[in-house]
């Protein structure tokens, strides 16, 4: 079962992964109502009801990736549950125009890991185990796991997870730059709230746009003088927001900036 909540006063919204007899894994119907929150996110983010979001599981795991336990491999339709139903999940989530933060611990494999990535800041639990746990399926890694680990690891140290099936702790993932931050287990959640509330006050219309041109350099291979060229014009359009004109008033006057988050 899905949950979305939303704190009013600090516009954050918080999305729960909330079958932990299962360890929060996704069939069809738990990505359809994971998907319907995110667009209701979508929906409150574009009117600025929301400016940060947290994603975060129950349980002993954030999610153990897809419920197979009722999968017929015979019969199994693939393409239509992670093209059609995980891969467009996982790009609405990404494309959100607010800072998105990421809560992992215990399992966070297959589909799981795909929610990791599409998040835009991943706060680690020590307990976390990251990998891909597919040898012993007889499938592959999924959900941009490939694009991931090769991106961060190298081909050799991705190969070797593959193979071996071994799962990294949350303070190895980190170390090797998969995430953003590690912290002991009993600590993460309440570090990962801070953080989306204090992003929710900030400036997030020029979050908005590092976000965009990451996405670009991630995805376009922008090299230096492009990626320049598009900061530049990512700058100059905000020089017409409230918010830039309230960080620069707030410089000069010593205080500290009300940031709204409006155009």
């Amino acid at each position: 079962m899905i949950e979305l909540t939303v704190d009013d006063e600090a516009r954050v919204a918080e999305i729960v992964l909330n079958a932990p007899e299962k360890l929060n894994a996704l069939d069809e119907a738990a990505l359809g109502e994971l998907d319907a929150a995110y667009r209701e996110a979508e929906q409150r983010a574009g009117t600025g009801g929301i400016r940060a979001l947290v994603l975060r599981g129950e349980g002993r795991a954030f999610c153990a990736g897809r419920d197979i336990s009722g999968v017929d491999p015979r019969e199994d339709d693939v393409l239509g549950y992670l093209g059609g139903r995980v891969e467009p999940l996982l790009q609405r989530m990404a494309g959100l125009p607010i800072p998105t933060f990421a809560v992992a611990h215990g399992a966070c494999l297959g589909v799981g890991l795909g929610l990791l990535i599409a998040s835009d800041i991943v706060y680690v639990a020590d307990t976390a185990k990251i990998g891909s746990p597919f040898a012993a399926l007889g499938a592959t890694l999924d959900s941009g796991g490939h694009a991931l680990f090769f991106e961060r690891l190298g081909a050799h140290k991705t190969m070797d997870l593959i193979v071996t099936g071994r799962l990294m702790s949350g303070e190895e993932a980190v170390a090797s730059g998969l995430f953003s931050r590690v912290f002991p287990a009993a600590e993460v959640l309440d570090a990962s709230r801070a953080a989306a509330r204090a992003a929710a006050s900030g400036a997030t219309l020029a979050f908005a746009e590092s976000k965009r041109l990451i996405a670009a350099l991630r995805d376009e291979r922008l090299g230096l003088w492009a990626s320049m060229s598009e900061e530049n014009r990512a700058q100059a359009a905000l020089c017409d927001t409230a918010d830039y004109r309230e960080g620069f008033a707030a410089f000069q006057q010593k205080r500290r900036p009300e940031f709204s988050g409006r155009e």
